[in-house]
């Protein structure tokens, strides 16, 4: 039996919480065979990025055609892109591929650091966000998607109002990741949007600092399961778990100073065993 085998177009992180290293993690989680197309390489760790080196557009394409070519590719996400070159580049390409896309619209990181030109932002809108099946912003990036600051969505309906607004603009189905919106009832909410429907998909809300990567973490892993051949539902309810997994396994995790990473692979409690045994 061979693997399935996903694609990822975005950028490294150094320190390997999120972009390329956690999507790699991510489609192993899932049973998944991860390829890469490497947009930005960036100088971070969990504090800030503090350098980043968008790849040319040709290059990109390059890495995009190479993995293509060769490898029979079941589903593919975008994370960073960089700037309206690279969005452009990557938009017209894959609108001669038919497999499902996941858009992670990757606009700031965990720790607050810009990773999209202002042009990048018109280039998303006009070319790539209707290309693809599945679209994950979370607050800030639903925002500014819609031309509007991030203050403006600060509530779970406010949220929803705009996640309708992106749906119905990109005719594509949007998860909108309620982690930068105050918790209902100790609950996070993230909602799953198509045109006017909206499924609501609450979660116990996990007080942690290690949260670098999430949204890196549940597209890749939506893309993967979509990749497997599951439904749209299950595929958002497989990726959703999964992240909460990560995040309440690394709760209790210290490494580096800032937003720690996530635990992928259940590693805190292959730690506790390998002891015990």
């Amino acid at each position: 039996m061979q693997p399935v085998v996903v694609l990822s177009i975005a950028g490294s992180d150094s320190g390997g919480g999120a972009g390329i290293q956690a999507d790699l993690h991510s489609f192993a989680a899932a049973g998944t065979f991860g390829t890469t197309a490497i947009t930005a390489i960036t100088a971070q760790n969990t504090i800030g990025v503090t350098a980043v080196h968008v790849l040319d557009p040709q290059l990109v394409l390059a890495q995009i055609d190479a993995v293509l070519d060769d490898f029979h590719v079941a589903a593919i996400k975008t994370g960073m892109l960089g700037n309206a070159a690279v969005v452009n580049a990557v938009a017209e390409r894959l609108s001669l591929v038919e497999v499902p896309l996941v858009v992670d619209p990757v606009l700031i990181s965990t720790t607050g650091s810009l990773l999209l030109d202002e042009g990048g932002l018109e280039a998303y809108r006009e070319h790539l966000l209707g290309r693809a099946q599945v679209v994950t912003p979370n607050r800030d990036e639903l925002a500014a998607l819609l031309g509007r600051s991030a203050s403006s969505i600060s509530t779970t309906e406010e949220l929803r109002v705009g996640a309708i607004a992106l749906s119905m603009m990109t005719n594509t189905v949007v998860v909108a990741k309620g982690g930068h919106v105050r918790p209902v009832d100790g609950r996070v909410v993230d909602l799953v949007v198509r045109g006017d429907h909206v499924r609501a998909l609450p979660q116990p809300y996990l007080s942690t600092n290690n949260d670098h990567g999430t949204g890196c973490s549940f597209a890749a892993s939506l893309a993967a399961h979509l990749g497997r051949g599951l439904r749209m539902d299950s595929a958002i309810n497989e990726a959703q778990a999964f992240v909460h997994r990560a995040l309440s396994s690394a709760s209790t995790w210290k490494l580096g100073h800032g937003h720690g990473p996530i635990d992928h692979h259940d590693l805190d409690t292959r730690s506790e065993q390998s002891r015990v045994s």
